[in-house]
């Protein structure tokens, strides 16, 4: 029998159109409870150190308010550690940042940051937060993630998103060897960045990926159809391919 795949959905980027004026809307625990209404199974959130999008007000309310599970988004920071720690959100995704970029630009190097990064996952595993480290489509990461205790990995599909012919060929290979790895050392595996209704198929294809989280696309196609539907919609695809209908 098939894993079912969930879909988490980042409401990030409708903080950035709120913050691009000011003021209150559009609002991201608003745009929360719709995406739960339309078939989301948990709300994913990235708190940047420079609250270029989602803001520490935002993560009070949805932590207060919905009825799924939370994933924060967070750098291996200290201060980012007391706020995951004081909210006790249901999962930690750490991911690598810096400040110029304009989205998250790769994946965390779990075996180069071993030292840095085993206190956070400690910290956080012990809290009861589930913990996950974004990371390439490497098997070597995917062992330094075991090596730092974290039970979960998330696949960064970026660059197979981004590729064309042959070389998107090769990167979902890479993303599917990932997956089986990190079923065989024991990971759940999750996967993001850049997925939207023409790639998402293959990769929810994927037995051993069990979770999706899904943001820009979505909110970017919310203008056309809604968020609602561009939810719904994706959430058929998924559905669809990992049923093999």
């Amino acid at each position: 029998m098939k894993k079912p795949l969930r879909l988490g959905v980042n409401i990030d980027h409708v903080a950035t159109i709120r913050n691009a004026r000011g003021g209150r809307f559009p609002d991201p625990l608003r745009a929360a409870l719709l995406a739960v209404e339309a078939g989301a199974d948990g709300i994913t959130a990235h708190l940047r150190e420079d609250r270029r999008h989602i803001s520490d007000d935002d993560i009070t309310k949805l932590r207060e308010t919905i009825s799924v599970p939370l994933n924060l988004e967070m750098a291996a920071t200290e201060e980012m550690l007391e706020i995951a720690l004081r909210h006790k959100p249901h999962a930690a995704c750490i991911v690598p940042e810096k400040r110029e970029e304009r989205t998250t630009e790769g994946g965390l190097d779990a075996a180069g940051g071993h030292n840095h990064l085993k206190p956070f996952v400690t910290q956080l595993v012990k809290a009861g937060i589930r913990v996950s480290l974004f990371i390439e489509a490497n098997p070597f990461q995917l062992d330094a993630a075991v090596s730092l205790g974290a039970p979960v990995v998330e696949l960064h599909t970026g660059a197979y998103c981004e590729a064309e012919g042959g070389a998107r060929d090769e990167e979902f290979a890479r993303i599917r060897e990932a997956a089986a790895h990190a079923e065989t050392v024991g990971l759940e595996c999750h996967a993001g960045h850049g997925l939207d209704f023409d790639t998402v198929g293959p990769v929810a294809a994927i037995p051993n990926i069990v979770e999706f989280n899904i943001g820009h696309f979505l909110v970017g196609e919310a203008i056309f159809v809604g968020l609602a539907e561009s939810i719904r919609a994706m959430r058929h695809l998924m559905d669809e391919a990992r049923t093999g209908a």
